[in-house]
């Protein structure tokens, strides 16, 4: 048995339901043949959501990290590639911080990549016939602070963890009354039943093309 934690976010910016922790939650309720997870609803708060990670990981002991966000607006399931060492939210976090060109480990490197199989993650959620591409940014939000976060401790102090991050469009019940794609949420889930899958099975990522022009 693998040990993967799955870790979702509470709503923020007003929204009622956030659709990283519908999917991670029902994703953790039927893990797939092979796979022990875990389930950890992070807040939506710089520095807080990096320590409840932190706790969850020294709890579970997980062998892979598997974290997930909202990304409202995009069409749908992103790989992470990057995650970059700044603070700059366009919006404040639950608590109300609004950090602007802030490290998030002063002296830290500029960016970790993915230790996750991001291409191979890809392929096997599009073999299961659901949108998936790779993504090379993971914002500057609490999102990315998370995966920073979370590539930081492996790089430093858990160096057999492997992790990383997945963004997941908005739910239907969110985009009711506008124009927005979505996906509902036993979709996402499959989807992740499908990372955790080949991430615990797969250490060479495939060598196939993934990049973007802008």
């Amino acid at each position: 048995m693998t040990r993967v934690l799955l870790t979702g976010f509470a709503p923020f910016d007003g929204e009622s339901t956030n659709p990283s922790w519908q999917a991670v939650r029902a994703a953790a309720g039927e893990p797939p043949t092979g796979i022990e997870a875990f389930a950890v609803e992070l807040p939506c708060v710089y520095g807080a959501s990096v320590a409840v990670l932190r706790a969850a990981i020294e709890e579970t002991r997980p062998e892979i990290v598997v974290c997930v966000g909202q990304a409202g607006g995009r069409p749908d399931i992103t790989v992470e590639r990057l995650a970059v060492n700044v603070d700059d939210a366009r919006i404040p976090d639950a608590s109300g911080a609004e950090p602007v060109d802030e490290a998030i480990v002063p002296g830290g490197p500029a960016a970790y990549f993915s230790t996750l199989p991001v291409k191979a993650c890809v392929a096997a959620v599009r073999a299961a016939g659901l949108p998936a591409s790779v993504s090379n940014t993971a914002g500057t939000y609490v999102c990315n602070h998370v995966f920073y976060g979370l590539a930081h401790l492996i790089a430093t102090e858990l160096p057999e963890l492997r992790g990383g991050f997945v963004h997941v469009p908005y739910a239907p019940e969110q985009v009711v009354d506008r124009a927005q794609p979505s996906l509902p949420a036993a979709a996402v889930a499959r989807a992740l039943r499908e990372i955790a899958v080949t991430a615990a099975h797969t250490r060479t990522d495939l060598r196939i093309a993934g990049g973007a022009t802008h």
